[in-house]
């Protein structure tokens, strides 16, 4: 069988917008998921940033259901499909391996806190006996500052041993570049890719043999990102670098990201729907808002295109 096209570079955790009803907008989402395409990011839909753990299993199944249906292609998509059960990251997983998606980013179980490496082997180890298909692409998702559970470093390497072809990479949300960098040291070489889970590591993943990053504000600053990752060896990397740092802090330093990203989407693109968030998700006040938009206006923030791009001809 042909060897899955493998995914690196910026990819975005696309946010998720909602009706008013709190049900998934597909012509909306359809509608970034193209903008984000043409500004060289991949799509991680249902990763954190795009409420995955506040959507069913349908939900997200009829969403990448009409991103495909759409045209979009399925070899830049890497979708969330990690669960708290085993059986619901299965259905998941065999339904975006049988679309044809590049890879799937899973988190581990998380509910359950203090489970050893033994039990989450067995987890990984059952979901790709279950899925049982030669073009799963696993990318594990480290984000211990949300879900508690870890993937720690011995974990990754039996999983690689036992399934060299099938365990692909990781995305680093821990925050710590010294973990990062620790993975580096032991998998990038061997065809482990590893993601960084903030372009603010990013050009420090790329100088070490990283492959790219997976971030939120992807979702927004796109093809600037995609620039550092395409230029990282260049002499202005570390200028490029600063800059995206100054964007990332004025998302996510005095607001909650999610809100705040759905804020700028509903902004640039004059399209107020999509400041809507889930419950137990708020988006920002009107006050934060207003504080929010002035602060991106003084750096001289924009989103080319979007309002073109991402207005669907339905509402």
């Amino acid at each position: 069988m042909p060897e899955t096209t493998r995914l690196q570079g910026v990819l975005a955790p696309v946010v998720t917008p909602f009706r008013a009803d709190l049900s998934p907008d597909p012509e909306r989402f359809i509608a970034h998921c193209r903008w984000l395409l043409s500004q060289h990011a991949g799509l991680a839909v249902f990763g954190t940033n795009s409420e995955a753990n506040s959507q069913s299993v349908s939900e997200r199944m009829e969403l990448l259901d009409a991103l495909v249906a759409a045209g979009l292609d399925p070899a830049r998509m890497m979708p969330g499909t990690g669960c708290c059960a085993l059986t619901d990251t299965v259905r998941l997983t065999t339904h975006a391996v049988q679309l044809g998606c590049a890879g799937v980013l899973m988190l581990p179980p998380f509910y359950y806190k203090d489970v050893t490496d033994e039990g989450l082997y067995c987890t990984f180890s059952d979901i790709i006996q279950r899925v049982g298909d030669a073009r799963l692409r696993i990318y594990l998702y480290h984000i211990p500052p949300v879900a508690v559970v870890g993937i720690s470093l011995p974990l990754i390497e039996r999983l690689l041993k036992a399934y060299p072809g099938t365990i692909a990479g990781i995305k680093d949300s821990s925050g710590n570049w010294s973990n990062t960098k620790a993975m580096l040291e032991a998998f990038a070489t061997s065809g482990f890719d590893i993601f960084v889970g903030s372009e603010s590591f990013l050009l420090a993943n790329m100088r070490h043999g990283g492959t790219g990053c997976i971030s939120a504000t992807a979702n927004v600053n796109p093809a600037t990102i995609h620039a550092l990752y395409a230029a990282w060896q260049d002499a202005a990397a570390d200028v490029q670098q600063t800059k995206l740092n100054i964007v990332r802090d004025i998302f996510g330093k005095k607001y909650l990201m999610i809100a705040a990203l759905k804020q700028a989407i509903a902004h640039f693109g004059d399209d107020p729907t999509w400041a809507m968030v889930r419950p137990p998700l708020l988006p920002l006040t009107a006050e934060q808002a207003a504080a929010f938009i002035m602060e991106l206006q003084q750096i001289g923030f924009t989103m080319p295109g979007l309002k073109r791009a991402c207005v669907p001809a339905v509402a």
